[in-house]
């Protein structure tokens, strides 16, 4: 393992934020987020797992270090080189299958026990990424700014997306910070 200075971290994850950087990719999910991944992969063992928004596999990495011995991963990216990358990455690891597409490929993997939902759907087609779970089905989304207002605000305006996740009737939804300037939403779905 890596060491990050705070806690150890999986090899897995310290080549996909290589690759990222070698590509010049800088939207790969923080080593929090990355943590939370774990966790949600970790709390469904033999679950279904996905992505949408791979990039260079750093949150693909995560997920994998959680991943129980039943457990598969599935993950989109609509970039080509990135997807390539990441699919280098996972190379000759069975349990994960990197796509090359629109994030509405994953719907004939569904349902899927977790989601880190942090590329298409989370935006366009809010409503599609909640069908995708299964009961009790996690869905993690990150890159959210944190408001104390209720309801929340970004840019000085209701921040209609993060409401609509944690309003929808069919989750049970919090957010949670992730560092000082940045959050993320975490929700299950209702059984």
């Amino acid at each position: 393992m890596a060491d990050d200075g705070e806690r150890g971290v999986p090899e897995r994850v310290a080549a996909a934020e290589r690759g990222a950087a070698r590509l010049g990719f800088g939207k790969s999910c923080t080593r929090e987020v990355g943590r939370l991944l774990a966790f949600a992969a970790a709390a469904k063992p033999g679950g279904r797992v996905a992505e949408s928004g791979t990039g260079a596999g750093v949150g693909t990495a995560w997920l994998r270090s959680g991943l129980g011995p039943g457990g598969r991963l599935v993950t989109v990216e609509r970039d080509g080189r990135l997807a390539r990358e990441a699919a280098a990455l996972f190379a000759g690891d069975e349990r994960v299958r990197v796509l090359h597409g629109d994030w509405r490929l994953l719907a004939e993997h569904a349902p899927f026990d977790v989601f880190f939902c942090d590329g298409g759907g989370k935006r366009d087609d809010p409503d599609r990424v909640v069908d995708l779970l299964a009961p009790g089905g996690l869905l993690l989304m990150d890159d959210f700014t944190p408001s104390p207002h209720w309801p929340p605000r970004y840019g000085g305006e209701v921040d209609r997306l993060r409401l609509h996740y944690l309003t929808h009737p069919a989750l049970a939804a919090s957010e949670v910070l992730t560092t000082p300037g940045s959050s993320a939403v975490l929700a299950v779905r209702r059984a």
